[in-house]
């Protein structure tokens, strides 16, 4: 039985490897089939391509993507959500030294992913808005798109459960909410730096709205 399972994987593994040999020759026939006029107008689509991929980062950048930045007040928060599509907010406390972990990680991300804008807003400055999202833990990330909460990381429980998460850690948890351009393997956390030992809660794709979000602790 192991035998006859083992014969069927090696001949999908061969159909597969001769499909994406054919695609290639495929593909190198048609470039050989190319004129010059063909090749100029295919540089010029690369070109064009490039060119609205820079001007969507200027866009990007001029609504303040690109860096890590604090907001003073619960009004602003609405007005850099309402701005953006891809918003990730750390709703942190002075007083709370694993939001400096947090900080961190963000920064590098932030400068990483222009996609993306990366937030902070003092939980004590906004409880309309800790009360309507029912933030209880700090520090929570709340993840948004197109200016709904579709998830949130609270605490440190899905990036291993400790202190000394890497920022790849970071970055593999905000791409399964999508609110990030992530191009690694969605279907596990990255594992080269982890330690012997640690815990990691494996993250679904999931939505949740703000009024819908709970938690046993006030504090972490």
């Amino acid at each position: 039985m192991a035998n006859q399972s083992m014969e069927i994987i090696a001949k999908v593994l061969e159909q597969s490897a001769n499909l994406v040999e054919e695609q290639v020759d495929a593909q190198l026939a048609k470039l050989n089939e190319m004129d010059e006029d063909d090749l100029e107008r295919l540089k010029e689509r690369r070109l064009e391509a490039l060119k609205k991929a820079q001007k969507q980062k200027q866009e990007w950048l001029s609504k303040g993507h690109g860096e890590y930045r604090d907001i003073s007040s619960e009004k602003d928060f609405f007005s850099e959500v309402k701005d953006s599509k891809n918003v990730v907010c750390h709703f942190y406390r002075n007083s709370t030294f694993r939001c400096k972990i947090l900080d961190k990680h963000l920064a590098i991300l932030a400068k990483k992913h222009v996609e993306t804008k990366f937030i902070k807003l003092n939980a004590e400055k906004a409880p309309f808005l800790t009360e309507r999202l029912r933030i209880k833990v700090i520090p929570t990330l709340a993840l948004l798109i197109d200016g709904k909460t579709k998830d949130y990381v609270v605490g440190f429980t899905d990036l291993g459960n400790t202190d000394e998460f890497t920022t790849e850690m970071l970055e593999w948890r905000l791409g399964c909410a999508d609110v990030i351009n992530y191009s690694g393997n969605l279907r596990e956390p990255p594992t080269a730096t982890q330690r012997s030992g640690t815990k990691f809660t494996k993250v679904e794709k999931k939505t949740i709205r703000g009024r819908g979000y709970d938690s046993d602790s006030d504090d972490d």
